[in-house]
């Protein structure tokens, strides 16, 4: 039995996971940052302590956290939503309390290798793993192997700059993916367009569109493009055999997806893109701690 740990900026789910992958035993908890990383901390192994006596030993610690992070390490970066947490180190409290080999991984990048071992990329030779939430981020995996940059770093494709003269994003890049396409830049356009209706989110936005309202309809017009001329540069720079596209926005993926591909068509004419399959993700709300998992037994062969 592997624990399973996904730190969120909202939640934090634990679990315990059998050899294939199953989720066995599951625990979660509101992440409340703002209560200092050894609250977070306590919270976390109470909840694997709970998976230990229910379904018995680990024999170790997979983990899925938002970056930058030091994968090698465990220690933590400065993550916009884990404020305070900047420096904090996930592995070593772990493994002196439950005497187990603890594996980090950044959450895209864990959840690209759960997609890739059992989900919408298994069995591909070339794999990228995108999810569209708050955020944008993903994960690369080249002939079996999870890609890393220099210094073992985190390639964040979220932040690639589509429209310089868009909105500026806390990477301090004006129109990169991100502040372009994600739901938080859906929600965000539909307020500069319409602030008497207040802050809607990209979730109600997608319904509104759904039923006729032309204002929301030209927001998910927009998503469409965005979302598409992101996927052509994937798709231009690695030509690769699938990327899946996951997170909260795509749960809204009829409205908008076969306007985005159309995009990809338009645009990737030097690669072969109709050989690029480009599909939903395919496991849903335990991604992240499937890709815990998967960092775990990765590291351990």
């Amino acid at each position: 039995m592997i624990g399973a740990v996904d730190i969120g900026g909202t939640k934090i789910a634990v679990a315990a996971a059998g050899g294939d992958g199953t989720v066995l035993f599951r625990r979660e908890c509101l992440t409340e940052p703002q209560l200092g990383f050894p609250n977070a901390m306590l919270r976390i192994q109470k909840m694997l302590r709970q998976a230990v006596d229910a379904c018995g030993s680990m024999q170790g610690i997979g983990i899925a956290c938002p970056g930058p992070l030091d994968p090698f390490t465990g220690v933590i970066g400065e993550v916009g939503t884990l404020p305070g947490w900047m420096g904090c180190n996930l592995k070593e409290p772990l493994e002196r309390e439950f005497g187990v080999s603890v594996a980090l991984e950044n959450d895209a990048d864990a959840a690209a290798l759960a997609e890739y071992g059992c989900g919408s990329g298994r069995g591909a030779a070339s794999f990228i793993y995108i999810t569209i939430s708050t955020g944008i981020g993903g994960g690369i995996i080249l002939g079996g192997h999870l890609y890393r940059g220099v210094d073992g770093s985190h390639p964040e494709v979220g932040h690639q700059i589509l429209d310089s003269s868009g909105p500026l994003c806390y990477c301090k890049a004006h129109g990169c993916w991100e502040s372009l396409a994600s739901g938080t830049a859906i929600s965000e356009w539909m307020y500069e367009q319409a602030p008497h209706r207040g802050k809607l989110s990209a979730a109600q936005i997608c319904a509104m569109s759904a039923l006729g309202n032309p204002l929301a309809i030209q927001a998910v017009q927009r998503q469409a493009h965005y979302l598409g001329l992101g996927l052509a540069n994937l798709v231009t720079l690695f030509a690769p055999e699938v990327i899946a596209l996951g997170g909260g926005v795509m749960k809204s993926s009829a409205l908008f997806l076969d306007d985005a591909l159309a995009v990809v068509r338009e645009y990737c004419t030097q690669v072969p893109a109709e050989s690029v399959r480009i599909v939903l993700a395919s496991l849903g709300a335990d991604v992240g701690l499937q890709g815990a998992t998967q960092a775990w037994r990765m590291l351990h062969g």
